[in-house]
């Protein structure tokens, strides 16, 4: 995206599959920004490991805490990859201490770096007693790189003397101090194998492959709420997990991205929509890497592929061969930031409308319509969202937007066992305050705590819910 480009930071996830080692890798590269914080829970949904990068000057940082608290909840396996040791960065055995004590998690050192910065030489392998040896500026995949074996190699002290003799004391006292690598423990969550790199000269990202290759788990079960779904079973099913607009500008297309939990997915099969209740003929399906794509034939449990979408496809949609499923944990958050919309020319009103219909569905915002009021009203979890929201408008559907600020303070998604009861609360004086989001879900929008606690009270058989994951399993 432009704004991505000019600000140098992701702000919506992406999707790339790749072959290692005989193996295929759905990588899902989330945003790191704290703004966009929902996009990043969704996708972790889909994952059965992650990949937690540590910026090695900062050490860890408030998003990290989050996003492993979230991990922590489905027990992710997480590797850790301690990055830009071609800088200034903090002590690596301070860094370890940091990731324990802040994190909750043991840290067990596989490789180990030689220096920092412009003295940065390379990383000793743990488990296989040899030197990687480090060549700035050259960022090539397929790149090799120089290796010692033994770190008593009488070598090391001919290249760089003083940094050997350093890592000889590091790694005594880190065999001594640190927990050895254990398998059952790092798939269990409570163990992270811990790599020392350069991301951007492409060092030490081949250890990572392996190590998630050689040690992480392949597709697992998932909880589809009546059962529990295996992937090895004949029958496919799958949920979507992330929607994306405007992927191809050019043809302002929407991508339904769909991780497959079990069978064997075909180009053309008939699968069915289970909250439409309806059997669609999917003759289009996508893969992707990078800016590029192409179209497959088939896929199986643990793939991520892409569905053109219509409108009609929401995120948390679960599909199947016909059994009633409901896979969960794909969360909306209650907002924290509101804004208004206004447009510079009224004529772009459609556009404006299409556009923001388009970006609530795929969660860049979410976008609630009065019920007795004209106009919208867009919530975020963070304020950088309104940021990209505006540029996107621009962008990809020519509409100049301006947000203003709003008296709403928060918002909640309302269910409730008796129907006729949801109709006297939206016909009440309540239902000044009543809105529908981009999924035609139910909403209040409160003007103060105040404001949401009296409601609460008066209408006690209303349920008023901070996910909205939640409120939609609750009324269907």
């Amino acid at each position: 995206m432009e704004i991505e480009k000019q600000r140098g930071i992701s702000v919506a996830s992406s999707v790339m599959q790749f072959e290692y080692r005989d193996h295929v890798v759905n990588l899902l590269d989330t945003p790191g920004h704290q703004d966009f914080s929902e996009d990043t829970y969704r996708v972790l949904t889909a994952v059965d490991s992650a990949l937690m990068v540590i910026d090695a000057t900062r050490g860890v940082e408030t998003q990290t805490i989050k996003l492993l608290n979230v991990c922590r909840m489905r027990n992710t396996p997480i590797i850790t990859l301690m990055n830009k040791m071609d800088r200034e960065t903090r002590d690596p055995l301070e860094l370890l201490d940091e990731l324990e004590s802040v994190l909750k998690i043991q840290c067990a050192p596989v490789t180990w770096p030689i220096g920092m910065g412009k003295a940065f030489r390379g990383v000793y392998h743990l488990l296989r007693d040899e030197i990687l040896l480090f060549a700035a500026g050259n960022d090539k995949a397929d790149q090799d790189f120089e290796v010692i074996k033994s770190i008593d190699n009488p070598r090391l002290d001919e290249m760089f003397p003083r940094e050997t003799k350093q890592l000889r004391m590091e790694v005594e006292l880190v065999h001594g101090a640190s927990h050895p690598f254990d398998q059952e423990a790092f798939l269990a969550g409570v163990q992270t194998p811990v790599f020392f790199g350069s991301a951007i000269n492409n060092f030490g990202i081949r250890e990572i492959l392996n190590a998630l290759i050689d040690w992480a788990q392949p597709p697992g079960a998932r909880d589809a709420t009546v059962r529990t779904v295996q992937p090895k079973e004949a029958a496919f099913s799958g949920f979507v997990f992330k929607i994306q607009a405007n992927m191809d500008p050019a043809h302002r297309d929407r991508i339904a991205f769909l991780r497959v939990c079990s069978g064997h997915f075909r180009r053309g099969m008939k699968i069915r929509h289970l909250r439409l209740n309806r059997e669609i003929k999917v003759s289009s399906v996508l893969t992707f890497m990078a800016s590029s794509r192409e179209q497959v034939d088939e896929a199986y449990a643990g793939d991520i592929i892409g569905l053109p979408n219509h409108g009609n496809m929401q995120i948390g949609d679960t599909f199947s061969e016909g059994e009633l499923l409901q896979f969960t944990g794909i969360p909306y958050f209650a907002p924290d930031f509101f804004r208004s919309v206004h447009i510079r020319n009224p004529l772009k009103i459609k556009q404006l409308h299409k556009g923001l219909q388009q970006l609530g569905e795929e969660g860049a915002i979410q976008v609630f319509k009065p019920v007795t009021r004209s106009g919208l009203i867009l919530g975020g979890v963070g304020a950088l969202q309104f940021e990209v929201v505006a540029s996107r408008l621009l962008n990809e559907y020519g509409v100049d937007a301006v947000f203003e600020g709003t008296s709403i303070s928060s918002a909640r998604w309302i269910t409730c066992d008796d129907k006729k009861i949801l109709a006297d609360f939206e016909k009440s004086s309540a239902g000044h305050n009543v809105a529908y989001d981009a999924a035609g879900n139910m909403s209040y929008l409160a003007t103060s705590g105040v404001n949401l606690r009296l409601t609460q009270e008066r209408w006690p058989q209303v349920v008023f819910h901070e996910t909205r994951e939640h409120a939609a399993k609750l009324s269907r």
